[in-house]
């Protein structure tokens, strides 16, 4: 996996790869859009694959005060996912975006959708 970094803090859009863990069927992204940390998830999400997702929340948590959630790659999620939005919310602003039916369904059923801030696009969420 190549490694693509950019500035910490420059926000010039660049997307950069955390981790070099990403679990077979699971990447994870990091890029600044306008000063705001948004965080890409691509693939499934489980409890085999949710660690690097939990080291680049926390990493985005510790240097900046809001976090978008780029949802919108997302094939599969179970509760290791739920769990995680709902821990990270509690240490930083955390804003959803572009869940699939699938995510938005168990957001649905678990209530966790009165509490989370879900939003259509990454630019609604940052622009929020």
């Amino acid at each position: 996996m190549s490694d693509m970094r950019s500035a910490a803090g420059r926000g010039d859009g660049v997307p950069e790869r955390t981790g070099s863990r990403a679990s077979a069927g699971a990447a994870v992204m990091q890029y600044e859009l306008r000063g705001v940390r948004v965080v890409v998830m691509h693939g499934a999400y489980d409890q085999h694959s949710i660690p690097p997702l939990e080291e680049a929340l926390a990493a985005a948590a510790r240097d900046c005060s809001l976090v978008v959630l780029d949802a919108s790659g997302v094939r599969f999620a179970d509760s290791s996912l739920l769990n995680l939005m709902l821990r990270t919310r509690r240490v930083v602003a955390l804003r959803l975006a572009a869940p699939p039916p699938q995510l938005q369904r168990l957001l649905e059923i678990t209530g966790a959708d009165a509490v989370l801030d879900t939003r259509a696009t990454v630019e609604e969420a940052v622009g929020a």
